[in-house]
């Protein structure tokens, strides 16, 4: 279990990484200068080594154990399915660590599944305890709980057991921790229930932390809306959910849960209005025809209000749109999301004239979900707008060091920029690299550091390997 600490300490050494983000993005955008990207600052651990396996090229001294891959048979005599995804680490029983990590599989896709690529183990699961069974086979996707010891020996960490966590789900892709020692994964896809599944799909699901081996019963948390879900994060001080979308038009959401910690028992879904700016389009593109926008410039403040929605279910998909015909604004692909210092940072992925992306910073209102915030408004700051691949390349899943660095998922492949890297980001704002993909062109997900801080996790999607990388991090 995650003490609750544990969690807000992560949360404010995020917030203060950011800043240096923010002083870099800026830097760039003014010409005041090259950043430090691809080659390595001071502040970083020296040139990558090329890896003799093939795999994951790291800096001088660091080495990474692979574990945990797509095929492999688990405790509970499932496979380990593809499709590796977001995931937050734990504090676990006797200072072991607990994964909870999310597998974005859906039709179609050419990777097995928890019970094969044939659903030749399907007979060994409680049809009860999957969300949905499907009406010629059971959907794929999921979570995976892994229980790792990071004191392995001999410098390795090792696997205690895995299993599978939450069945029977479309595409988890990312999710958030909670304060109360859970992660809540969630479906990006809107699947209707009919030719293929048994029941619609959409929503997020609770997962507890737990180091005890089975399937968690799979709750929808519906009245947390059914649209393409990305990522979420929730203010231990409040309670308060909030949510991005990824979808080029998409929304912020927030819910606030009727019980703060119980989220099935349902509660009110908002999406976020810019007040004097109804219909707001944050995503600062150029058109190719026609008028843009009035441009949202990096630094501005903009108070913010809530709209309640209604249908939050959305059977025909259209939540976004009758959001943005009411007044909210929309964003280009909200995915990361993070809380901490009071603030909820949100990376747009597409955002920006290139579409490199931007982070947008929320400041809650004092009163924030109460009467009293239509007095003292929250805050909407777009807080960095990348002005190339040279930044940052579409950030994607983003964590916190122990010493307050950002490490950084990018995830997009193009001519200028044909690797994927694992980034770290000083909060003087200094660009490093922690490692690059050696093996394909697979995105990197779920980056996540153990409580004890020796250990950073990351997973390469395609096929779907998760690594432990331990070296000489910084424990300031």
């Amino acid at each position: 279990m995650i003490p609750r600490r544990h969690f807000l300490t992560r949360a404010g050494a995020f917030a203060a990484g950011f800043v240096g983000l923010r002083r870099a993005m800026l830097a760039h955008a003014s010409g005041a200068g090259e950043l430090p990207v691809r080659a390595m600052a001071e502040d970083g651990y020296g040139p990558l080594v090329r890896d003799p396996m093939g795999l994951f090229d790291l800096p001088k001294g660091f080495k990474y154990d692979a574990f945990s891959r797509t095929g492999e048979k688990m405790d509970d005599g499932l496979l380990v399915p593809g499709a590796h995804d977001a995931m937050a680490a734990f504090p676990g029983p006797d200072g072991l660590t607990i994964l909870v990590r999310n597998h974005e599989i859906e039709p179609g896709m050419d990777v097995p599944g928890p019970f094969g690529f044939e659903n030749e183990l399907f007979g060994q699961v409680d049809r009860a305890k999957l969300y949905d069974a499907g009406t010629h086979s059971p959907s794929r996707g999921g979570t995976t709980t892994i229980l790792y010891d990071t004191r392995g020996g001999k410098g390795h960490g090792r696997v205690v057991r895995h299993w599978m966590s939450l069945a029977g789900t479309e595409r988890n892709c990312a999710g958030g921790p909670t304060p109360r020692n859970t992660w809540i994964t969630c479906e990006e896809c809107v699947f209707k229930a009919g030719k293929d599944f048994a029941k619609d799909h959409g929503y997020c699901f609770e997962v507890p932390a737990s180091a005890e081996m089975g399937l968690v019963e799979p709750v929808p948390l519906k009245a947390m809306g059914r649209f393409q879900h990305e990522a979420c994060c929730t203010d231990p001080a409040t309670g308060i959910v909030y949510l991005t979308e990824d979808r080029e038009d998409g929304l912020v959401y927030r819910f606030i849960p009727k019980e703060r910690d119980n989220l099935a028992a349902g509660g009110r879904l908002q999406a976020l209005v810019v007040k004097g700016r109804p219909s707001c389009d944050t995503s600062n593109w150029i058109p190719k025809n026609g008028t843009p926008p009035e441009p949202i410039k990096v630094g501005q403040h903009l108070s913010v209000a809530w709209m309640d929605l209604s249908n939050t279910e959305s059977p025909d998909d259209d939540l976004r749109h009758r959001g943005f015909s009411s007044g909210a604004a929309r964003f280009a692909r909200g995915e990361g999301m993070w809380f901490g210092r009071g603030t909820v940072f949100m990376a747009m992925t597409e955002g920006g004239p290139g579409r490199h992306g931007q982070i947008w910073k929320y400041t809650p209102s004092r009163h924030e979900g109460t009467p009293g915030e239509l007095d003292q408004p929250g805050t909407l700051e777009l807080f960095v707008e990348s002005g190339g691949p040279n930044v940052v390349q579409n950030a994607d899943n983003i964590t916190v060091a122990p010493w307050g660095d950002l490490v950084v998922c990018e995830d997009e492949v193009t001519m200028e920029h044909p690797e994927q890297f694992l980034l770290g980001i000083t909060p003087g704002g200094s660009i490093y690299k922690i490692g690059r993909n050696a093996m394909n062109v697979s995105e990197l997900a779920g980056a996540c550091f153990s409580p004890d801080g020796s250990t950073l996790f990351v997973n390469i999607q395609r096929p779907g390997i998760t690594l432990a990388i331990r070296g000489p991090w910084r424990r300031g």
